[in-house]
């Protein structure tokens, strides 16, 4: 099977480091992260509000900055040594992704800066503040890097997103060859091309999905994922929804593909963020890519629950 993956895997990206969010209403979005979404706001500079979950190691994981319309800012993929992101760099520019050096953020150092062909600004960086918990945050459980939060639903770390790209395959090989992104799962319905790819780093069931991106745009984002410990607390995160008043957009229910558990909700910017749990891990080196030509079954879902058409029809930016 050609899949367009290099022969031999590259382990230089560690993790997912943190996303930038954007929201025309940012107040609002920054009161729904940190009342109801569970993050902690860590600092507010230049405008925007840095956030993380009480499971991340990483001072800040979300960046949240105001703007006309909301999107995916960038998306910061962090490597495992500075050896490591210089060969990411130099693997970057031999597959044409030419980009630009930046001094860094709140929470981690230089990055660099590039755009692949589906057009979402990406960095890579390697240096990076880690959070040390003080006060009633220190964990009792010194493996822990913060004690538990119980405000909202609890997000407990990042754990993947979803972006849209016209041409999903390229857009996975050029991720595969460069960052050394494995292809997991990858979706080809009869007829047609590659509308879906589920992508990691190391052995998780993804950390990267990509879409097919139906519009004659590029850049834009389909969902941003913060994970919870089990199913029980996706559950728990639904009433939480409700009784805070946020509307749920799909589930509870389980995903076919990654098998994780999953609830979608639109936070006041428009950005679809969803709450995880679960999923396949991937231990074997030689992990064969499945293939999907329609959902499990012919049922949308694992369990049989019909996706709405909005999760197949938003997207952020919104297109007029």
């Amino acid at each position: 099977m050609n899949t367009g993956l290099p022969d031999e895997p590259v382990y230089d990206i560690a993790q997912l480091g943190h996303t930038e969010l954007l929201s025309p209403v940012y107040e609002e979005s920054l009161r729904f992260f940190v009342d109801i979404y569970g993050l902690d706001l860590v600092a507010e500079e230049g405008g925007s509000a840095y956030l993380r979950g009480w499971g991340d190691t990483e001072l800040t994981t979300l960046k949240l900055t105001p703007s006309e319309q909301a999107g995916l800012g960038h998306v910061g993929w962090r490597a495992v040594s500075p050896q490591a992101l210089d060969r990411r760099v130099a693997a970057l520019r031999e597959g044409g992704l030419e980009g630009e050096w930046i001094d860094g953020d709140v929470g981690h150092g230089k990055a660099y800066r590039f755009r692949p062909p589906s057009g979402q600004l990406m960095e890579v960086y390697y240096e990076s503040e880690k959070y040390r918990a003080t006060g009633d945050k220190k964990p009792y459980l010194p493996n822990q890097p913060q004690a538990e939060i119980h405000r909202g639903v609890g997000a407990q770390r990042i754990d993947h997103l979803n972006i849209l790209a016209q041409d999903v395959r390229g857009t996975r090989e050029i991720l595969a060859r460069t960052l050394g992104f494995k292809l997991r799962e990858y979706l080809v319905p009869p007829g047609k091309g590659e509308v879906g790819a589920w992508l990691s780093l190391m052995n998780k069931a993804h950390d990267l999905a990509i879409t097919r991106e139906e519009a004659p745009v590029s850049g834009r984002l389909h969902h941003v994922a913060y994970a919870v410990e089990n199913r029980e607390d996706v559950l728990r995160a639904a009433d939480t929804f409700i009784q805070l008043g946020q509307p749920i957009e799909f589930g509870p229910a389980k995903h076919s593909r990654t098998q994780g558990f999953f609830l979608y909700v639109l936070e006041p910017g428009g950005n679809r963020i969803e709450v995880f749990s679960g999923g396949i891990h991937i231990y074997a080196p030689d992990w064969e890519a499945v293939r999907w030509t329609t959902e499990a079954g012919g049922r949308s879902t694992a369990w049989g629950l019909d996706v709405p058409p909005t999760f197949h029809g938003h997207a952020t930016p919104v297109l007029s």
